[in-house]
């Protein structure tokens, strides 16, 4: 069957073969300036604003390098093989019949997709099999649309290869018609984007931190560990309020991370003053009295009662929606209380889950209003005040491979907080990122 992407599908004509050489020449001289901007550029790598102009003036340069390269493709024809670290390395081209059900690909497209160029190309019934399971409605609704409704598809989804690797996929195409008005059959371009979205992630969160928000006043007085814990990789963050949120306390929530007992036992914890207007020293006072009930083996269990007959005595509000849990390194056993505050989120393959109250993946009942469970390498704990809500936490759930994927706490609390950032009329939040380590 004679495909419609082919140079037969009816297109404007392609331009003669000076202009082609004419435009080449003006992408290389552009990209040319480029380079010269970034290395006359006296910004310092060890800034975040000249981190952030390095990314952009790399994006940039890959950007024109691809250019030059599609360019060239129209003058010399499709390339062999792909660059090695082009953003829009693959290009591939598809064709589904319905009529005959038969499948047509190009050989590019095999490679995009992670299949055997010798195998039979996949049925559009068969295609979300490659797909990661989140995005296969997204893929099944673009391909309804298109082939009901006639509407063009324009869309990415991720594609799991043999060897466990996801690539995004951009995939553009139309229904094409038979002579009565009825859909024949659905071609498509597909792309792989893999490296363009990497490179733009890597701008929008240097870019994000020339704005990271400020830490809370009490963070100089009882420093988060940044050296870490035994067996853990932690970060954490607090996001002010947005204006929209009216009196909320700017500082009302808290986080720590701190020993617990002597046997390198870690206490986690993150919670919310109850009334607005707390002061910053009242953290630092609450943070405080939290770590010495640590220090004295008080368990997860009973930290919130406890806490609270310690703070009757102050002029301090109690604690709400605190969570509190312990880990210890040499068995991987986190012990959360089942209290009414936001459950633990557990990340763990590329999936996420809340943690409840009774009992979490492999996980059993253990004290009173406490419950634990064996953790594994590599898996990914966040805890979080109530003000994200759970819109937000649901978000954050669906991120789970993008988190998963993440280098480090840190890179981790980074996304976190710039899609929570997103959300209106944010109160107060905090997040604490813990992995665990090999």
């Amino acid at each position: 069957m004679s495909s419609h992407l082919s140079a037969d599908r009816p297109a404007a004509q392609p331009p003669g073969h000076g202009s082609v050489e004419a435009l080449i020449s003006q992408a290389r001289r552009l990209r040319g300036d480029v380079d010269a901007v970034r290395r006359d550029s006296q910004e310092s790598a060890a800034d975040p604003r000249g981190r952030w102009q390095r990314a952009l003036y790399d994006l940039a340069l890959h950007q024109l390098t691809d250019l030059d390269a599609h360019l060239a493709q129209l003058r010399d024809g499709p390339a062999p093989a792909p660059r090695p670290g082009s953003l829009l390395s693959r290009v591939g081209s598809a064709e589904w019949n319905l009529l005959t059900d038969e499948a047509e690909w190009s050989g590019e497209l095999f490679h995009i997709l992670g299949r055997d160029p010798g195998s039979v190309p996949l049925s559009l019934d068969e295609l979300p099999s490659l797909v990661l399971t989140e995005d296969r409605p997204k893929l099944t609704a673009m391909v309804t649309d298109c082939l009901v409704d006639a509407r063009p598809i324009d869309g990415e989804f991720r594609v799991v290869h043999p060897d466990g690797t996801a690539r995004t996929v951009h995939m553009m195409g139309e229904p094409v018609l038979d002579t009565d008005g009825s859909t024949a059959s659905m071609w498509a371009v597909l792309r792989d984007v893999s490296e363009l979205r990497r490179s733009q992630r890597v701008l929008s969160e240097t870019r994000d931190s020339l704005r990271h928000p400020a830490l809370p006043p009490w963070h100089g007085l009882l420093r988060f560990p940044d050296e870490g814990r035994p067996g853990l990789d932690l970060a954490a963050a607090h996001l002010p309020s947005t204006p929209a949120t009216g009196l909320r306390s700017r500082y009302g929530g808290w986080y720590d991370a701190c020993p617990h007992s002597d046997d390198g036992e870690t206490l986690l914890a993150v919670g919310d003053f109850e009334a607005p207007g707390t002061e910053a020293h009242g953290a630092a006072v609450l943070i405080g009295a939290l770590r010495g009930l640590a220090l004295a083996g008080t368990r997860p269990a009973l930290l919130g009662e406890r806490l609270a007959a310690l703070l009757e005595a102050t002029a301090l509000p109690p604690v709400r929606d605190a969570v509190y849990c312990g880990y210890r390194p040499r068995t991987r056993t986190l012990t959360w209380t089942d209290a009414s505050g936001p459950v633990p989120l557990l990340f763990r393959g590329g999936t996420g889950r809340g943690l409840s109250g009774q009992a979490g993946p492999s996980g059993r009942s253990g004290l009173s209003g406490q419950a634990e469970a064996t953790l594994e390498a590599d898996d990914l704990l966040l805890l979080h005040t109530g003000a994200p809500g759970p819109a937000a936490v649901e978000h954050l759930l669906s991120l789970a491979p993008r988190l998963t994927g993440a280098g480090s706490a840190q890179d981790v609390v980074r996304v976190v907080t710039r899609e929570l950032g997103e959300f209106p009329c944010r109160q107060d939040a905090c997040v604490l990122v813990a992995r665990v380590t090999p």
